[in-house]
Formats: structure tokens, C-alpha cells, sequence
């Protein structure tokens, strides 16, 4: 059996048998099996699930960290697929089961030429990355994951379905944006349907409220900074003839920069006060930091770019905006120089493809061997890189 055959087996028995973040038990118990089979020496116990492989080159180089994530997300699952999701209402929507199955790949080709690499190959199995603002990255160094072999450099791949296979995602700087939370309850005064100026109806003043919380970006934000706020959830009323007294939101604010959530914050908190006293009602806030903007460090991303280039041809690195997505990683590149990428996954012949998160989120596997290709290259390629700089 070829690697790339043994990671599609991997990737699809991991796609049978999803798991939530924090509950990554079998999920992990299954990345130590494969380790142990390869010889791959590995730690466990980090933010409960993770585990970290380690593979010594024969060098006395750098250390280069690369990353996958492990946990799967509350979806249910309506692909055809053979090995659809066993788990009812668990799926692994996001790729994180072809991130898990890739790097362990990664590592079975690492391992066999570990004589030849001038340093040291940390692979690091996250998991909780969907759970924001908690995570998985920052428990996972909380727990010392670094604290024995620390790197010099990091890199992160994840499967991109708004990229056809062969494709390589990469930039200098911003890939993705800061994830942050926000809730609301409005209280006002509950009343009859037909006697409005005896309430203060909480779902005529949350209309209000929503607008204008989407001013803020369309007249606040400087119209070339990309910044989103998106109220995800309304609940309130108890029937058609009565009056709501209160109504509770929940949505999520993305931003790339600090100082365009600065400003955000600011005008939410001046929206808040000004509503509370211009309809009379009650308005308790929160908002929720979450992961920071996920931003490359220019020279590790070149690397990477460089890597593509050499083995695929300029063809296979078009030009990419950033996304308004959130990501764990971005916890690590705060610590750590490296880089995040994004690997097309795109099902061949499919005009729209099915984004990350939809029940019918499709990945071709024929993006297997081009991601574990590339990883190991990247990885290669630093070590060298690193080696010149020492």
C-alpha cells in the first residue's frame, strides 16, 4: 500500500467516526496507533486530546512545526459517500479529518528520510479548533507542547473548496481574519398587541438595533478595511397579540486589523447607551474575543510559494484575497513565525462548489498526495533554510 492510499483509508475511517472538539478520544487514541506503527516517537495530554509527533533528523538544525486539526462539527451529514458519517449528527464538515490523515502522511515520508533532514519535524495534532474563543492551540501550548522542542517555524494547511485541485493558497500577510462573539438582550416591557404605548416592545426596538449595528461598517469603517458583523440568532415574543419584552441576539464580528476592532467595539458600546436611553429599555452586551486575524510572516510565506511554484508551476499559485473566516492557528503565528495555507480541494466538473461547513461539504481526495506532497517539501525546504540561517 502506497502512503497516499494508506491516508485515504485513514481520512475516510476518520470521516466514519467524527468527534466534537474536546471529545477527540478515539480520534486520537487512532493519530497515536499510526504514529507507533511508523515509529514516530509522540507526547500526549495536551489540551486533553492533543498529541505531538517528534522526528529527529540526523542535523543539528532548526525545528520546524506542522499542524492539523482533529475535531469534527455539529452537522448532519448529506453527502452519497460510502463512508458517509456514522455519528448522528456529527460530520466532519471543514477537512479536518484530511488535515489529520495528510500530516500523518506527512510524517510517515518525514520519517523514512529522517537521516537526511538537518534538524527536527514536530507534527502537532490540535484538537478544539472550531470551539471558539477557548480553542485548541492556546491550551495546547498552556500545556507545554512547546515547552521541551520549540520551533523556529510553523506551518498550517487547510483544504479550500473555492480552489480547484493542484492549487496552492498562500499570502504574505492576512489569510484570515479575527473571530470574535457578540450577545445581546433587549428588555423592554411586555403588553398587549393593540395597546402599544403601554410596552416598549423589544422586537421593534431589536430591528432598529440590527440596522444600525450594520451601519457601523457601511458608515464607520474605512470603506478599503474589510470588517463583518453578522447577527446569526433572534429569540423573543411569546405569541402573535402580545407585546415582546425582550429579545436576545447572538451574532460574530471578523476584522483583519486592531484598530478596525478598536473601533468597532467602540461604536457597538456608543450604540448600546445611545438605544437604552432613546426607547427606554434595558440592553445587556457582551463581547466575546476570539481567535486573532490570522497573518503570515512574509518570508515563510515566499517559502511556501516558492515550494508550489518548483513543484506544481506558476499555474498552481493564483492570486488569493484573505477570508473572513476565523482560525485556531492564528494563536500559534502569534507565538511563532510561519505560515497558513490553503490547499484546493474543489470536486472536479462542480460549478459551485459546497463551502466548508454545509452538510454536502464535499473533499476530493485527489488533493491527497498534492497535500501531503507539498507539506513535506515546505517542511524540507525550511529545515535547509534554516539550517543556512544558524
Amino acid at each position: 500500500m502506497t502512503i497516499t492510499e494508506r491516508v485515504k483509508e485513514i481520512r475516510r475511517d476518520l470521516h466514519r467516526n467524527p468527534e466534537l472538539g474536546g471529545e477527540e478520544w478515539e480520534t486520537s487514541k487512532r493519530i497515536q496507533a499510526e504514529l507507533e506503527k511508523a515509529g514516530i516517537p509522540f507526547k500526549t495530554g495536551f489540551a486533553k486530546t492533543g498529541v505531538l509527533g517528534i522526528i529527529e533528523g540526523s542535523g543539528s538544525g532548526g525545528t520546524v512545526a506542522l499542524r492539523a486539526d482533529i475535531d469534527a462539527l455539529p452537522i448532519i451529514e448529506k453527502t452519497n459517500v460510502e463512508f458517509k458519517s456514522t455519528v448522528a449528527g456529527k460530520m466532519h464538515a471543514c477537512g479536518h479529518d484530511a488535515h489529520t490523515s495528510m500530516l500523518l502522511g506527512t510524517g510517515f515520508k518525514l520519517q523514512e528520510m529522517k537521516d537526511q533532514l538537518p534538524g527536527r519535524v514536530l507534527l502537532v495534532f490540535q484538537p478544539n479548533e472550531e470551539s471558539t474563543p477557548i480553542g485548541g492551540a492556546r491550551p495546547m501550548m498552556e500545556d507545554g507542547v512547546f515547552d521541551e522542542y520549540k520551533p523556529d517555524v510553523i506551518f498550517g494547511q487547510h483544504v479550500w473548496p473555492d480552489l480547484p485541485v493542484g492549487k496552492i493558497g498562500v499570502r504574505d500577510k492576512e489569510m484570515m481574519a479575527a473571530s470574535d462573539r457578540l450577545s445581546f438582550t433587549i428588555t423592554g416591557a411586555a403588553g398587549h398587541a393593540s395597546m402599544p404605548h403601554q410596552g416598549k416592545d423589544a422586537i421593534v426596538v431589536t430591528a432598529e438595533f440590527i440596522s444600525s449595528l450594520q451601519s457601523i461598517v457601511s458608515r464607520n469603517m474605512n470603506p478599503l478595511e474589510s470588517a463583518v458583523i453578522t447577527i446569526g440568532t433572534i429569540n423573543g415574543g411569546y405569541r402573535y397579540n402580545v407585546i415582546a419584552d425582550h429579545v436576545e441576539l447572538t451574532g460574530t464580528v471578523r476584522t483583519y486589523s486592531k484598530q478596525a476592532k478598536s473601533t468597532i467595539k467602540r461604536r457597538i458600546e456608543n450604540l448600546v447607551k445611545g438605544f437604552e436611553i432613546a426607547y427606554e429599555v434595558k440592553i445587556a452586551y457582551d463581547y466575546i474575543e476570539g481567535y486573532d486575524a490570522t497573518v503570515n510572516t512574509p518570508e515563510w510565506a515566499e517559502l511556501v510559494r516558492d515550494t508550489a511554484v518548483g513543484s506544481f508551476g506558476e499555474e498552481a499559485l493564483p492570486t488569493v484575497d484573505p477570508s473572513m473566516a476565523g482560525e485556531d492557528f492564528s494563536r500559534f503565528l502569534a507565538q511563532y513565525p510561519g505560515a497558513f495555507y490553503w490547499l484546493g480541494c474543489a470536486k472536479e466538473g462542480e460549478e459551485i462548489p459546497k463551502p466548508l461547513h454545509d452538510p454536502e461539504f464535499y473533499f476530493n481526495e485527489d488533493a491527497i498526495e498534492i497535500g501531503v506532497d507539498t507539506m513535506v517539501k515546505v517542511t524540507v525546504k525550511a529545515l535547509e533554510k534554516l539550517k543556512e540561517l544558524r
